[in-house]
Formats: structure tokens, sequence, C-alpha cells
């Protein structure tokens, strides 16, 4: 990124590149058609006003681009704040046997309960230093993370796994063995390995987040591997950079929402009471 560019005008490029496209795509090239919903879906028609299924319609095609962006503003945000980022970078190492081994009894005993006993809960520390209790011939491993700190402020090398805030548990879970692989491998090759949420959709404190499905495999109020929004973003930007990330989002959030209404859905925007803002 231009050191000319702040971080505040890379977030507003990314997300409305992306809402163009999606508006691009719903408004020419894949638009809702009444007709062919009708002929497809003659039931759900019958049942169903139109304006439902033209804004699903709307939903599948935003929510998963949307996915993409997150990572897209992690890398804006580490950029300025600590020289280099990469999304989907490739870390190589050595994993001794046992360790391995372990990884694996440590996510078996979390996701299956032994015969009449109750479900081991997580305990990302607890774990962690018994895995890392492990010897054994050493094992290559290769693993891909979704953000890639590589600092040249602090020296030090942060992987992040970055997901959608409510994620599915096979997510968790896949994210969690990476995260055991980077911390075992010896030479060490990253400083610190994180689960992260971009917000929390429950409240402003970690103590709120109610998703069930990771709960399964982290403490999700507890575990310090673990980040959710502002927790996040001020780590990889600095502080501050979750509330400029909520502001810039606002600055273009209601001229979009605006364009929706009138271009999409066929409403008069100014009939609507709609002062949605990001928090």
């Amino acid at each position: 990124m231009s050191s000319s560019k702040t971080a505040a005008q890379a977030i507003q490029e990314v997300v409305t590149a992306m809402m163009d496209r999606v508006l691009q795509r719903v408004l020419v090239e894949d638009p809702f058609i009444e007709e062919s919903h009708r002929a497809n879906k003659p039931l759900y028609a019958a049942l169903v006003p139109d304006e439902i299924f033209k804004g699903s319609h709307f939903e599948r095609r935003f929510v998963t681009p949307f996915g993409g962006v997150w990572e897209k503003l992690a890398v804006v945000a580490a950029e300025q704040a600590h020289g280099h980022c990469q999304k989907g970078f490739a870390i190589h190492g050595s994993v001794a046997e046992e360790r391995l081994r372990r990884i694996q009894e440590v996510l078996n005993k979390l996701e299956h309960s032994a015969s009449g006993s109750v479900r081991q809960q997580p305990n990302w520390q607890a774990e962690l230093d018994y895995i890392l209790q492990g010897r054994g011939r050493p094992i290559p491993v290769s693993v891909v993370c979704d953000i890639f700190i590589d600092s040249r402020i602090t020296g030090k090398k942060l992987a992040f796994e970055l997901k959608a805030p409510l994620p599915n548990s096979d997510q968790t879970k896949v994210s969690k063995e990476k995260m055991f692989k980077l911390l075992a491998m010896e030479p060490a090759v990253v400083d610190a390995a994180f689960y992260a949420l971009p917000y929390n959709p429950y409240g402003a404190h970690r103590a709120d987040y109610l998703w069930i499905f990771p709960k399964r495999w982290f403490d999700m109020a507890a575990d310090p591997c673990v980040l959710i929004g502002n927790e996040f973003w001020d780590l990889i930007g600095g502080s501050g950079t979750y509330a400029s990330f909520i502001r810039e989002i606002n600055k273009i959030g209601k001229a979009y929402r605006h364009r929706i209404y009138q271009e999409y859905l066929g409403i008069d925007p100014k009939k609507i009471d709609d002062d949605y803002s990001l928090q």
C-alpha cells in the first residue's frame, strides 16, 4: 500500500469495490426475475411475496464475496501498522510425531465424550502445554493460515485464522488444528497464533458472544488465543483501528443502502426510516 494512502482510504476502497461488484451482479448480470421465480417455484410464489425471495437473492450474492473482504481489510490494517502482511500464506515446518498424535487426541476429546463421561471442555493453554510435551521424530507439516504478519516493527511473526462472526463447527475444528500445528513446529516458525472473528454480533464484550458452534473448540470468553472485534483489529492495526473501520463503513453505508432501496428493491429511500449505523 502506498505510504500516501491512509488506512481510512484503503478501507473505503476495499468495501466500495466489493459493493460495486455485488450491485453489478444483482442489477445487470444476475437480476431477480419475477417471471422465472414464479415459473420455477409456483407454490412458493403463491404463498410468499416475491419481495422476500428478491431479498434472499441479493443476500446470497452479498454474503459470499464479503467473506474475502475481511481478509483484505485485515491486510490493509496490518500493512499500515507492521509493514508486511499476507493472506493465504503457507508456513512449512516440522512437528514431532507424538505432538501430532496429541493434537488429534485433544481434538477427539473435544468432539466426542468418552463412554459414561461428559465431553471435555476447551482450555487452550492446558491443551497446548500437553501437546508441547510430546517428542518423537520430526514430521514435515505445512499449514496455510488466513492472515500472516511478519512485523517490520516488532519483529514478531503472527498467524491468524480469520473467520466470519458465526462460523460452523467444522471450520473451527480445522482452525484449531492448524493453530496447534503452527505452535508445535520445531524450530518455532511463529510467535503466536490466533482464532479471530471480525466483530461480535451479540454485543461489545467477549462474554456476550453466544454462537454455540465455536464454543465446542474454544473457550470464547477466556482463551487467550481468541480475538473478537476490536481485540483483533487493534492488535493487527494498532489502537483505534476498529473505531476507524466502523467510522469508514458508516460513511459509505447510507449511500449504498439508498442505492439498493431505489435500484434493486424499487422503493423510494426517502419513505424509509433508515438511520442504522454500525456500532
